[in-house]
């Protein structure tokens, strides 16, 4: 289905439904700008099954790209906007970032979700970001995590292969 809005009857039996596959705790190898590294991941309900949070953790070890290597850690919420049908997520990074999307599309299999920023703070006005997530089966999916520069494309930040932890 093009577009972020459900029909009615969806959203009133499981707003959740498209991000259900999610709920859980992952483990996976992440590619991009930082370099190579790990990452962890949970989604869990909170809150009386109204949010859903988000605990995030990729450690980039010591590499060529990134002598110094790094560790990124954000903490997101995802919720239903009733008015706007459609759900909504938001995310708090260390480096200060505070991220707004909105989910922009779910493909007609309903296996590959999009959310677009709305708005982002403390980064230069006209930047735009996407996370993508692509559900592989019960127990992977990929993350794609695009920046795009005032006047400019998408281009990948980074990937990540997530596998459900046992």
């Amino acid at each position: 289905m093009l577009g972020a809005q459900l029909p009615e009857s969806a959203e009133k039996a499981d707003p959740w439904k498209s991000v259900r596959p999610l709920i859980g705790k992952w483990e996976g190898d992440v590619n991009g700008e930082p370099g190579s590294g790990k990452a962890e991941r949970e989604y869990k309900f909170i809150m009386n099954h109204r949010f859903i949070q988000v605990l995030n953790k990729s450690t980039y070890p010591p590499q060529e790209k990134n002598p110094k290597g790094e560790t990124h850690e954000d903490v997101g919420f995802i919720s239903y906007d009733k008015a706007a049908k459609k759900l909504m997520l938001r995310q708090f990074h260390i480096e200060g970032f505070v991220n707004q999307f909105a989910l922009e599309n779910i493909s007609g299999d309903r296996r590959t979700i999009a959310f677009i920023s709305t708005a982002i703070e403390n980064i230069a006005l006209g930047w735009r970001a996407r996370e993508s997530y692509q559900i592989l089966n019960d127990n992977e999916f990929i993350e794609t995590f695009a920046l795009a520069e005032p006047g400019h494309d998408f281009a990948t930040y980074s990937e990540t292969h997530f596998r459900r932890r046992n």
